[in-house]
């Protein structure tokens, strides 16, 4: 059941473009276990970042 719910968050995630943290430590320690590592809010605003643009750019052109 936890595996369920785990595999729903992860795709409620996706959905709305925000990747999952745990995944991307996980990631980043397997290759090199000194990487650097963004925390949970330098990551979420990384993701926001690429997902809509950054600041002052306008997707829409209306």
């Amino acid at each position: 059941m936890v595996e369920l719910w785990r595999a729903a968050v992860a795709a409620a995630r996706l959905m709305v473009g925000q990747r999952d943290y745990d995944v991307y430590v996980s990631r980043r320690r397997r290759f090199d276990a000194e990487a650097q590592v963004m925390s949970r809010e330098e990551f979420f605003r990384y993701c926001q970042e690429q997902r809509y643009g950054g600041k002052g750019v306008k997707k829409c052109p209306c």
